[in-house]
């Protein structure tokens, strides 16, 4: 029988393969950050205390408020925090009184916790997925997973930043800027990226602003931000989380899951995040995966308690599959740190499986990028049916479009919307539009893009898990943070459009911070010409409005700290990343390896 994947995930960070240098003052910039009681506790040290009345979850929640303020909003100012909420301490009061009644809820009660700035909340806070379009008014209802989290006790404390749209406005994004939010940097070294789409709720993890975060993912938005912040990323199958109230991109392929710092703590996130029962508000839930109607397969029940699974003897017996497809190009260290992982885990008892031999591949879904556009075009306009008090007029994609436009100087003052122009341009009319072919295609049909995705899936990891009687497959996540430049959302040219655009905001292994982000969707060169963009210079097709924010003071600005920024560049690789353990407050910091099981 297939083993949990949290009992593997907690095998390969228990023994550190690549740890982040630096890690007691959390990168160069915050050597004077003055330790404090509650870094690091895990959330059931933060119990342990609040059980024996030497912690209340106020005390725990000021902690949390007055750390963001001095780290996040100001000081090195990581930016991870996108707003706060102005009743977290109310709550926190409510879960202490229900310890007083001795009424616990369970392993979350009084716990704060950040989500994502795409998650509704029913509260005072905004839901804006980073983008001034849907400010003005709140949600009017919790999401699922905000709802689940209520119930567990958790308090929720804010919202994090992201990359604005979940990183699916253009292809030339940078993770973890929007609109609203501003730049997100990493929390180890702030002149790095913090991947994206969910940025901030990784970094604030890594940075201690919460003792878990949720996060989204629908291709690496979850794993990116995870790899590069040090902490453990859960990007659950989809269904097991209800997407309900969450601004989407994909139902085929949108999830909501953990970021933590330990495997137990994002194994007890998951388990207020599940939907154990079906959503009405979300057909994924109910049991049956996309593809498997009419096919009389279901999933297995979710587990009771995922924590249960951490488990330090998980790999003994167990088989796992190996694979290094995108490795190939990777600096020496992160290839000595992923030889140095696979060696912990063949060393915990596991038989470790070559795949790369048997013909299989993991990292392409040649359908992906047409099924995510298509999505997004109907999926987007169903949420914002639920939202009332936004500035837009109709609340469809047009409208987004025409409000980012109208709003250039706030919303595209780096980057455009090609990918929303493409969505728009996606024929989803008639009586059966998942079968009408799509012209920016080739015109391949969305039911066309759907099949090859699951043929994908069932002759790639499927096939491998059941051809070699795998417990799960270990593939590499990322590159390590590149360096930040601003004068890079600002080009003098426009490139051609990258290989794999889409969600996650990847770099390729060899990147530096002149080049494109690497994304893993479908390849998009056609594109470029079929929207128009065929100018050297990306303002010779704009509008006025956006022509008139270039500004050669911040270009002057921007050159002298690209400059100063080479210097740093030379060593960037060896500084960050060091083979070896090194321990932080007992906390052993790693570079998490993505793991895929059924």
């Amino acid at each position: 029988m297939r083993r949990n994947v949290l009992a593997i995930l907690t095998i390969i960070l228990l023994v550190p393969s690549v740890v982040v240098a630096r890690t007691a003052t959390f990168g160069s910039n915050w050597a004077t950050a003055a330790p404090t009681t509650y870094n690091e506790f895990t959330v059931a040290q933060l119990q342990a205390e609040m059980a024996g009345g030497r912690l209340t979850s106020v005390q725990l929640t000021q902690f949390y408020l007055d750390r963001i303020a001095a780290l996040d909003q100001a000081g090195p100012n990581v930016n991870s925090v996108i707003e706060l909420n102005p009743d977290a301490l109310k709550l926190a009061r409510t879960a202490d009184n229900r310890r007083a009644q001795g009424k616990v809820i369970g392993p979350l009660d009084g716990i704060p916790v950040l989500l994502k700035d795409n998650i509704d909340t029913g509260d005072k806070m905004q839901t804006t997925a980073g983008s001034f379009a849907l400010a003005g008014k709140p949600a009017v209802d919790d999401s699922t997973v905000a709802a689940n989290l209520r119930a567990a006790g958790a308090v929720i404390l804010g919202k994090t930043n992201l990359s604005e749209w979940a990183n699916f406005r253009s292809f030339f994004s940078t993770s973890g800027w929007s609109g609203r939010g501003g730049l997100t940097h990493n929390p180890y070294s702030t002149d790095r990226n913090a991947c994206g789409s969910s940025s901030g709720s990784a970094a604030a993890a890594g940075a201690n602003f919460a003792a878990i975060s949720v996060g989204t993912e629908t291709d690496g938005s979850i794993v990116c931000p995870a790899n590069v912040s040090a902490v453990v990323g859960i990007k659950p199958t989809v269904g097991v989380t209800s997407r309900a109230g969450v601004v989407p991109i994909s139902h085929t392929q949108d999830s909501i899951g953990s970021h933590a710092r330990t495997v137990a703590d994002a194994a007890a996130l998951l388990n207020a995040l599940a939907s154990r029962t079906p959503d009405p508000r979300d057909a994924a839930t109910s049991g049956v995966p996309l593809g498997w109607q009419g096919t009389g397969k279901t999933r297995p029940a979710l587990p009771a308690d995922y924590t249960a699974f951490v488990n330090a003897d998980g790999l003994r017996g167990a088989r796992v599959g190996v694979t290094r497809q995108g490795i190939d190009n990777a600096p020496p260290q992160v290839v000595a740190a992923f030889d140095n992982a696979i060696a912990t885990i063949r060393s915990a008892g596991a038989t470790v499986v070559d795949l790369d031999g048997a013909g299989f591949t993991f990292a392409s879904a040649d359908g992906e990028f047409l099924v995510l556009v298509y999505d997004f075009k109907i999926d987007l306009q169903e949420y914002f049916a639920t939202r009332v008090g936004v500035p837009m007029a109709n609340k469809t994609l047009a409208d987004a479009i025409a409000f980012n436009t109208a709003h250039a100087s706030t919303e595209m003052p780096y980057f455009f919307q090609e990918i929303f122009e493409l969505a728009q341009a996606m024929d989803t009319s008639g009586p059966d539009p998942a079968n009408n072919p799509q012209a920016p295609f080739g015109g391949l049909t969305y039911n066309q893009a759907l099949a090859i995705d699951h043929n994908a899936g069932a002759n790639g990891i499927d096939a491998a898990l059941s051809q070699f009687h795998l417990d799960a497959v270990v593939a590499p996540t990322d590159s390590p943070a590149w360096t930040l430049r601003l004068r890079e959302l600002r080009p003098r040219r426009r490139p051609r459009l990258p290989d794999r655009p889409g969600p996650s905001g990847e770099r390729p292994w060899d990147a530096d911070g002149d080049q494109l982000p690497r994304h893993r969707v479908q390849r998009a060169d056609a594109h470029q010409a079929r929207l128009g963009f065929r100018g050297e210079d990306p303002r010779a097709n704009a509008t006025d409005v956006h022509r008139q924010h270039h500004d050669p003071e911040h270009e002057r600005h921007d050159a002298a700290a690209a400059q100063a920024a080479e210097e740093r560049d030379r060593c960037a690789s060896a500084s960050h990343l060091v083979a070896g353990p090194t321990h932080e407050k007992g906390r052993t910091r790693v570079l998490p390896f993505f793991l895929a099981a059924d």
